[in-house]
């Protein structure tokens, strides 16, 4: 038996670095100067590991040649600083109510995880720019009702300037979003993140659209986690819901990367936040490690 040597094992290691860059390269040539939106929350903004690994992935799609938007969210984070002012909560069919005390509290916190988005990109040597969504009109909302049921200062997107971030990105700038919106009185409203990041991706015709989520990816079966499906099409999660296998809170979700998909983006992915460097695992190598939806017809891209 032949043992081989610390030199040929780090040898074999540098190699096996060399293939992962070379697997990249076709999606870099690919997705060259594509804008991606990333629709940043869940429990990876909670811990300043994953955040970095999110801020670190985004700012390495920026420097390969994407175009990345970041639109945030901070429902947690929000949550607990609502408990620390002692605030009562009220939900009405699950949503938050929204009263203007507890619209001034989320916004407190988005800008605060805003601007610390910011500063870390830019630590990273890219210029980045924090905007809110009443920056410019940015995002043009209407009240969101629930069933009927008035939930206070939430808003549904009814327009996004799409100029503002496109101006942005042509002078290399990485925009983060802020999900604050303006209604026609301008009164401010909160939107959902996911909400927010769909219309932004549609509206600047993006090539992508990933959703940093708290799950891996969508299962075929809820209790195996070895059932993520890779990549499936309109069609196939249009029928998932329909037979249940799609439920929940992954509903709307769904149902927001159907719409995108279905307004011109050509790529919608779910991802889990928590794992490091999952944006790259799933855009750059030939098995991603969540979900990818595209429109029916259209080649997919992942090797069983």
């Amino acid at each position: 038996m032949i043992m081989k040597g610390k030199k040929d094992i780090g040898m074999e290691s540098l190699i096996e670095k060399g293939d992962v860059l070379i697997e990249a390269l076709p999606y870099i040539q690919r997705f060259n100067r594509k804008i991606i939106v990333v629709k940043y929350g869940g429990s990876a903004m909670l811990d300043e590991d994953f955040m970095t690994n999110v801020v670190q992935d985004i700012t390495l799609l920026k420097l390969v040649g994407f175009k990345p938007i970041i639109v945030h969210g901070g429902g947690k984070a929000i949550s607990a600083h609502i408990d620390k002012l002692g605030m009562e909560t009220q939900f009405i069919n699950g949503l938050r109510v929204t009263d203007a005390d507890t619209l001034d509290a989320a916004e407190m916190v988005l800008n605060s995880v805003n601007k610390r988005l910011v500063q870390m990109v830019e630590k990273l040597g890219v210029r980045a720019i924090g905007i809110s969504g009443k920056d410019g009109n940015l995002l043009n909302v209407e009240k969101k009702m629930s069933d009927g049921a008035d939930i206070g200062f939430v808003g549904d997107v009814k327009k996004v300037d799409a100029s503002i971030l496109l101006d942005l990105l042509e002078k290399d700038f990485l925009p983060i979003v802020c999900p604050i919106g303006l209604d026609d009185d301008y009164n401010g409203y909160n939107i959902n993140a996911d909400d927010a990041a769909s219309a932004i991706a549609k509206a600047v015709k993006a090539e992508k659209l990933a959703f940093l989520t708290d799950t891996e990816g969508v299962y075929m079966d809820i209790d195996d986690s070895g059932s993520v499906i890779s990549e499936m099409t309109v069609s196939e999660a249009e029928a998932l819901i329909e037979d249940g296998t799609i439920a929940g809170g992954m509903i709307p979700k769904i149902q927001n990367c159907i719409n995108a998909i279905e307004n011109g983006v050509s790529r919608v992915h779910i991802l889990d936040g928590r794992i490091p460097h999952s944006i790259l695992l799933e855009i750059f190598t030939n098995k991603g490690i969540g979900t990818a939806l595209l429109n029916d017809g259209d080649e997919k891209f992942y090797k069983n």
